[in-house]
């Protein structure tokens, strides 16, 4: 790999930026995938191989938001304040997009991709923390992660402003999330 090569930007992170940007103007469910590489400017037979629809693209997204919360590492702090950092840096990573993906979210419905990723997202918060999410103990943590992160997402989606509202909901959810996975034996 040549320097030019590492400084060229990713076509595929392109095409992300081009949906985000279309879906800003329109429907998200009218925006076609030959669209998004036309105002990307990548050659729409190399998107298509790399992310085969809008899904794909949708998962690199979550991917690059779900960076955010792995880059929060304050390894002195407490695991709940870990794990409360991580999820907040994961909602501020968000926060520049907030109108777009809460439409594409209304538009893919509770089946969407967006919900499809929830457990992804949820794994990458407990493992940014330092939780591990392994094992039987960790798949516990997950799923109880999932539902902590949806919530805090309805939260977040009408909660305009200083997100005051969503902080309080991560707060309450985690102390809640570690007394009842303490209760079953996956506590952390």
């Amino acid at each position: 790999m040549t320097p030019a090569d590492a400084a060229a930007p990713d076509p595929i992170e392109q095409a992300v930026d081009a949906a985000l940007a279309l879906a800003a103007d329109r429907p998200w469910r009218d925006i076609t995938l030959l669209e998004i590489a036309r105002a990307a400017q990548v050659p729409f037979a190399y998107l298509y191989a790399k992310a085969p629809g809008k899904g794909a693209l949708l998962d690199r997204l979550s991917a690059r938001l779900d960076q955010a919360a792995l880059a929060a590492d304050d390894s002195s702090a407490e695991i709940g304040d870990r794990l409360f950092e991580a999820t907040m840096a994961r909602l501020e990573a968000m926060e520049p997009h907030r109108f777009v993906l809460i439409a594409i979210a209304q538009n893919e419905g509770p089946s969407g991709r967006f919900a499809l990723r929830l457990a992804a997202t949820a794994r990458a918060l407990l493992e940014a923390a330092g939780v591990d999410a392994g094992g039987r103990r960790g798949a516990l943590r997950v799923v109880a992660m999932t539902a902590v992160w949806a919530r805090v997402l309805q939260v977040w989606r009408d909660d305009e402003g200083a997100l005051n509202r969503t902080m309080a909901e991560i707060d309450k959810r985690l102390k809640t999330l570690r007394k009842r996975l303490g209760q079953v034996g996956a506590g952390f």
